[in-house]
């Protein structure tokens, strides 16, 4: 599964330019981005605000993991497993399972990290967000050039461009081994220009026999003439990880040494992606423009788990090729048209394999057998055409577009099929856990359509809304990877009907935005009380969303970002003897806000204060089960010594709160938990070049 480093070259040749939308700013908000268009410089209507973590913001967070640079949107509540793992949430519950990362579409400068049926639950570590200009977050099946697996919103980390000439060296050091080292550097010849961000990171963490080695490299070609402009971009990364695993018992994490503890020693990861694009932009005479984007990924990983009876191996890789592209004809100056193909064909492969057996037991009724468990391929190629019309005067914005999408899955078994042993004899007591089902194809068929609107209110008041339908294919995973008598998963897509309203603008000396969604999701895929994969679930979706800032004095500003949301099962299902039906969804807490206080201590030193809230939530299905919440307090500072030397220090959890950055419940282990870390520190410099 490795690229010739010659198509590598030649492709980026090629060239191309990352996503980048045209900003549209209310006054005092931090910066509302629009990805909604391929296209530079072009805001179309959308309904929906698109929240955005800047590049200052980044800069003073210098964060170790991405997730606590989502704890500053509104509605995101991602869950840091060990090392580099996390379990994403947005607008949703914390989303678990084989195919769960399906419902948030991750991606890097507009391109999905992992294609559609093959996406990752922890795929956010291939992004190079340590070197980010900007993560943008859309909430929702908000847009038509987002198909399958943007049920709750896309996650887009924005890298530089560093062919503009910047550069920048940085220095992380903290507690308990961690540091890092960040470069960036440009040559901006006008018409042309290269440039290279690299990040290093070394982590022997808090707990025992853990540690995270991790290298990220992106670079950048751009070359223009005319009305064109090419820019071509590679980014490889490199994660060797060795992981601690859950802890168990009820409330364990605040026992020092059963925190510190790893119950799973042998646990790791080891990962590679490669991805390389090239993004051609034009406009011609009357307004109209072109983008067109080809890419190539290569992806690979080996990770034990632990998670799992047995403690399986898997090995996973998957490459191909793909082009996003978009025409944006403008009509006049109140009408234009975007229409566009986006087209993907990607082979993957996955095995999964037990040195020794597993026995049955109380809670373990079939015997898992060493050797193979799973060996299969699966091309993929998806074909969606989309279009989006759009109309805008003095006060309105409206948008009407739609997206078909199809998937056709080519599945072939590389061993016996059933639920028998590698060598084909049938298993003892129970019988065996994994099911592999005969050759097949698979096909998908999806149309979403979309309606948004704007309407300027005064000039200090927006208001938005739409409607929209979104969808995912069920991943390969939940196709071919069966269980017990399951000899094939006739599943159904998942689809999603959103509505949201909202108001945005700009108050005193700052700006707020206020949303309310309600999502409805139906075919929702899960494993019965059989493990059979089958998509028969109904869940419910709806809250309401703040962000706001404001400057409070000339020293003085706060940022918040919160919500307050209900996540619901709507479809009967018996989890031990209960009916879960009108349950909270397990793992979804109702309230999660950020608040940041900034102190503006000199016009060169800055101070500032965070406060993170998590409220309780249930840990199971059944709603018996609970975790306390918590609250999080951190304090950063910076000092701009020269015009090109800035030094930072930051104190996490500075009240050294007893928390578990997960918390969940099974019943073969009871209460678990991924502790979080006690008080630590970070000290950084960065350098301009």
């Amino acid at each position: 599964m490795r690229v010739s480093p010659l198509f590598s070259l030649s492709l980026l040749t090629i060239s191309l330019s990352p996503m980048l939308a045209g900003a549209q700013e209310m006054s005092g908000i931090e910066r509302i981005e629009t990805t909604s268009s391929r296209i530079q410089g072009k805001v179309n209507a959308s309904g929906y605000a698109v929240s955005s973590v800047s590049e200052e913001t980044l800069s003073l967070l210098s964060f170790q993991h991405i997730q606590e640079s989502l704890n500053y949107i509104a509605g995101a509540g991602v869950q840091r497993g060990n090392g580099q793992e996390y379990l994403p949430a947005l607008r949703s519950p914390v989303l678990t399972g084989a195919g769960a990362c399906g419902g948030i579409l991750a991606a890097e400068d507009g391109i999905p990290l992992r294609a559609a049926g093959f996406c990752n639950i922890n795929e956010l570590f291939e992004a190079h967000g340590e070197m980010a200009q900007r993560i943008d977050v859309i909430k929702g099946p908000a847009s038509a050039l987002y198909g399958s697996n943007a049920i709750h919103g896309v996650i887009n980390v924005i890298t530089p461009d560093t062919t503009q000439g910047d550069g920048i060296l940085g220095f992380d050091y903290g507690s308990y081994g961690f540091h890092r080292v960040k470069f960036q550097e440009g040559k901006n010849f006008g018409s042309s220009g290269v440039g290279i961000a690299a990040s290093l990171t070394r982590d022997t963490g808090y707990r025992d026999d853990e540690g995270v080695d991790q290298e990220k490299v992106s670079l950048r070609h751009r070359l223009e003439w005319d009305n064109t402009v090419i820019t071509s971009g590679m980014t490889y990364t490199h994660l060797d990880q060795e992981t601690a695993g859950y802890i168990e018992g009820f409330e364990s994490y605040k026992d020092t040494q059963i925190a510190r503890s790893n119950p799973n020693p042998e646990a790791f990861r080891n990962a590679r992606s490669f991805r390389l694009w090239s993004k051609f932009d034009t406009t011609y005479e009357g307004g109209h423009a072109l983008s067109v984007t080809p890419y190539i990924r290569n992806q690979d990983m080996r990770f034990r788990m632990h998670f799992l009876p047995g403690k399986p191996l898997e090995e996973n890789a998957q490459k191909g090729v793909g082009v996003l592209s978009q025409f944006n004809y403008v009509v006049n100056d109140r009408i234009s048209l975007d229409v566009g193909v986006d087209a993907e064909y990607t082979e993957g492969e996955l095995t999964q394999s037990q040195q020794g057996p597993t026995e049955g037991s109380a809670f373990l009724v079939e015997t898992i057998p060493a050797g193979k468990h799973y060996d299969y391929d699966v091309d993929a190629t998806l074909l969606a055409p989309f279009f989006a019309l759009n109309w805008q005067d003095d006060k309105w914005a409206i948008q009407l577009g739609g997206r078909f999408e199809t998937m056709r899955y080519d599945y072939a078994n590389n061993m016996n099929t059933g639920r028998v042993r590698e060598n084909g004899t049938e298993c003892g007591f129970g019988g065996c856990r994994y099911s592999r089902p005969a050759d097949s194809e698979n096909d998908y068929n999806n149309f979403s359509p979309k309606l948004s609107l704007r309407y300027q209110l005064s000039p200090q008041i927006q208001l938005f809304g739409g409607v929209a339908r979104g969808y995912r294919a069920p991943q390969a995973t939940e196709l071919y990877r069966l269980q017990r008598a399951q000899t094939v998963s006739e599943l159904e897509s998942v689809t999603a009907d959103n509505v949201e309203l909202g108001i945005t603008g700009s108050l005193l000396s700052g700006g707020y935005t206020l949303s309310f969604y309600r999502l409805e999701k139906d075919n929702v895929i899960y494993r019965d009380s059989d493990f059979f994969n089958v998509s028969n679930g109904e869940t419910w979706h709806r809250g309401v969303e703040l962000t706001f800032d404001q400057q409070l004095s000339d020293v003085l500003r706060v940022d918040f970002a919160g919500t307050y949301a209900r996540h619901t099962y709507e479809h009967s299902q018996l989890s031990g003897e209960l009916d879960i039906k009108g349950n909270d969804i397990d793992t979804a807490p109702k309230v999660l806000f950020n608040t940041r206080l900034s102190y503006d201590v000199t016009e060169k030193i800055q101070a500032q204060l965070e406060w993170q809230h998590v409220s309780s939530y249930y840990t199971d299905a059944e709603n018996l089960n609970e975790y306390d919440g918590h609250d999080l307090v951190h304090g950063r500072i910076s000092w701009d010594v020269t015009n090109s030397i800035t030094l930072y220090a930051r104190i996490n959890n500075m009240l050294d709160t007893e928390y578990a950055e997960r918390a969940d419940y099974t019943s073969f282990s009871g209460p678990r938990y991924f502790p979080g870390r006690p008080r630590n520190f970070m000290l950084s410099a960065s350098f301009m070049l």
